[in-house]
């Protein structure tokens, strides 16, 4: 039995721009975890902590899976102080 795609849309904030457009639309296969779409854009593993926000709620996990339609936020880490 084939995969089947879905569609997400992707958008990287500030200097995370550098991996992908600001805002795209992907088809990737169904069942595919955040993580999956961190590996596809080559993200290094430095930059692993993001802030990841998945149709406007925060995700932590990385092995969240991911459906069609979800709109994917990706931040760089915040700077504490």
């Amino acid at each position: 039995m084939m995969n089947k795609n879905i569609s997400i849309t992707i958008k990287w904030f500030s200097d995370l721009r550098r991996y992908g457009p600001a805002t795209s639309t992907i088809r990737i296969p169904e069942k595919s975890t955040i993580k999956y779409v961190l590996d596809k854009y080559h993200i290094p593993k430095e930059k692993k902590n993001l802030m990841i926000l998945v149709n406007g709620l925060p995700h932590h996990k990385v092995d969240y899976v991911l459906n069609k339609g979800d709109i994917v936020a990706i931040f760089p880490p915040t700077a504490g102080g």
